[in-house]
């Protein structure tokens, strides 16, 4: 039995749990009456899978949820606390932030933009950003953001897929000290796209940019434009943004998510997982263009008017105290991260983040991946000062917001270090087997969703059969995630990765999440990444990249049958890897996610492929040289 820990922040609100059992659809209408709609709905849902239609009929927009309500009360109370990696920074009220959406939103009507059109948005982490958005919902064209750190190629297929008729840009943005041109990409991009009528820029750096007849200067467009535009009452089923994410093969998928549906998820959840008030300063430090900054950086805080900090940067730039500085400046009081990040921060010990005031923190979470146990109680003890639950989120681009969380806002219930603990009110979550028949209690299976909820994806942007074929072909009319888990006695679930990611070696299943908890766990360990390789014998063999903690004294022959003893006491000989590869650092993106197929692509002698999102092109070569001079050794 893990260990637990009782540390929720609210009540058990057996009501609340008990009406979203008996009848979700009634649950989650109330939940939307906490919005401001301009006119009521006539159904709450519609269901005829695998399409749901939420509030139909409904009226309902989302910078008007987001801005316009606080006007009254909040209008000089900070929005954003923007924070620049060199060093700038920026307050914007919820005033300013509704002032700059509305004159936005009076630029894009100008040039020609219409309710459906569809914006492109590659920008930076600044204000602009999520100003943009707002000022695409409020007139009712569909945002599709793009990561900054994406390629010309990827973009163009992406601008291609959503047929916008704008981009918005900026001449560069900064990472890690360096100047990412941002412009230059997009007009590699767009160069032969007659569909793209105008280019807006944003200036963030003072790098050169060569302008065209498309080309327009934000600051000039906004210089003398009215600060007046009301807000667009758009059907509650409106297309909100595309999310396009990347699949192993194919073109990406371009999520595409509604306005009243998503809207009511994001609200309810932000509030029950983070109990928010008043007072608190929020730090999500996902970057937008994933769906977490879409959803917890941008609206979720907004329609709660929250106070935030934005940062634009990596996490551990110009030095790896950076986040610490950051929550210790603007007195942090919720810190929303991922586990690789953290695995990262624990590398350079506990000195480093005791050396900080962090005492402002009272409420950390976790999202992106499943989460070590190790890692959990490090941040428990470590960041929150064994005083502070940790909300270790799962959700999906797809499912909107979370789904499976603790819920500190809402209810107390002891958290398990690397679990999830349990769904969110209104939603019906199992593990299931390849039939579909709901497995035991600690039974390996498929993560499934047996009911609509709100924050659920429409389609998928021009393709209703790939988003019935992708998601719902598996089981009938369960939403499939992919994802693989267990369920314990207590009803918490643990996450063990992707289903793709499960590795199936001579018939055994083995989750890659649960391998590398496994590693992680070894006290000499800061990160792991494991991945399989194809095998006559057993189909697929195991190989595993290993990162070190600073200062480690032992040899890399003594830690590596530490590691495959304590592999084979805690999961079994099955998942001994036939390597270890001791690194020092993994190939990642610049969200933070491992990227395995890069490893597996360097242990199979395989082409990379594409590797726009990488966010250091020297770890792939560490591995490179790592995996070359194993095998060279294993020669002699």
């Amino acid at each position: 039995m893990p260990d637990l820990y009782d540390i929720g922040l609210g009540n058990f609100d057996t009501e609340t749990r008990q009406l979203a059992n008996s009848d979700y659809v009634s649950f989650w209408e109330n939940q939307a009456k906490k919005l401001v709609w301009f006119s009521p709905w006539d159904k709450t849902l519609d269901w005829n899978p695998p399409f749901a239609k939420w509030f139909v009929g409904g009226k309902i927009n989302a910078s008007y949820n987001a801005l316009d309500v606080h006007q009254a009360q909040k209008s000089e109370k900070p929005a954003i606390l923007w924070e620049g990696e060199n060093g700038e920074s920026r307050i914007l009220t919820y005033k300013d932030l509704w002032i700059q959406v509305q004159k936005l939103a009076n630029v894009l009507k100008s040039l020609g933009i219409k309710k459906g059109d569809r914006v492109t948005l590659y920008l930076p982490m600044i204000p602009e950003l999520p100003i943009s958005m707002l000022a695409c919902s409020r007139i009712g064209a569909t945002h599709s953001v793009i990561f900054s750190g994406f390629s010309a190629s990827s973009i163009r297929d992406r601008i291609y897929d959503s047929k916008s008729k704008i981009v918005i840009t900026a001449d560069g943005g900064y990472r890690r000290g360096s100047v990412v041109k941002l412009k230059e990409t997009v007009d590699d991009a767009i160069k032969d796209f007659d569909f793209v009528e105008n280019t807006i820029v944003c200036k963030r750096t003072k790098t050169e940019i060569t302008l065209t007849d498309k080309d327009k200067m934000w600051d000039d467009l906004m210089e003398n434009v009215s600060e007046k535009c009301e807000a667009e009452p758009l059907d509650s089923l409106h297309p909100l943004y595309i999310l396009y994410t990347s699949g192993t093969t194919g073109k990406p998928k371009g999520v595409l998510h509604g306005t009243g549906g998503y809207l009511t998820h994001l609200h309810s959840t932000f509030k029950w997982a983070f109990d928010i008030k008043n007072s608190d300063v929020f730090f999500c430090t996902a970057d937008i263009g994933w769906v977490t900054g879409h959803s917890y950086v941008v609206y979720a805080p907004l329609l709660h008017g929250a106070t935030e900090v934005m940062y634009e940067g990596a996490p551990d730039f110009p030095n790896p105290s950076r986040m610490w500085d950051i929550i210790q400046k603007y007195h942090v009081t919720i810190f929303y991260t991922t586990p690789t990040a953290l695995r990262m921060f624990m590398k350079f010990g506990d000195a480093l983040p005791n050396s900080f005031d962090l005492s402002s923190i009272r409420l950390l979470g976790t999202v992106g991946e499943p989460i070590n146990p190790e890692v959990w109680r490090w941040y428990y003890r470590t960041i929150g000062k064994e005083k502070c639950p940790i909300v270790d989120t799962w959700w999906q681009t797809e499912t909107g917001g979370m789904l499976i969380s603790p819920l500190p806002g809402l209810e107390t219930i002891p958290l398990k270090p690397g679990s999830g603990t349990r769904p969110i009110p209104g939603v019906s979550i199992s593990v299931v087997d390849e039939n579909g028949i709901d497995l035991p209690a600690n039974t390996k299976g498929y993560l499934v969703i047996k009911n609509p909820w709100p924050g659920m994806l429409l389609t998928l942007w021009g393709d209703d059969k790939k988003y019935k074929d992708t998601y719902w072909s598996k089981y009938a009319n369960f939403y499939y995630s992919g994802d693989y888990a267990i369920k314990d006695e207590d009803g918490y679930f643990w996450l063990l990765g992707r289903a793709d990611d499960v590795l199936k070696v001579a018939g055994h299943r083995i989750g890659t999440a649960e391998l590398e908890s496994c590693i992680v766990s070894h006290h000499d360990v800061a990160e792991s990444a494991v991945c399989g390789i194809p095998d006559e014998v057993k189909g697929e063999v195991i190989i595993a990249f290993v990162v070190l903690k600073e200062n480690t004294q032992k040899s890399s022959e003594l830690l590596e049958k530490e590691l495959i003893s304590k592999i084979r006491v805690d999961i079994g000989a099955i998942a001994t890897p036939k390597q270890i590869y001791f690194v020092s650092k993994l190939p990642k993106t610049r969200s933070g996610k491992i990227m395995r197929r890069l490893l597996k692509a360097i242990a199979s002698n395989d082409k990379i492929g594409d590797v726009s999102t990488l966010e250091d092109g020297a770890a792939v070569t560490e591995v490179q040289t790592a995996f070359e001079e194993l095998q060279k050794s294993m020669k002699k």
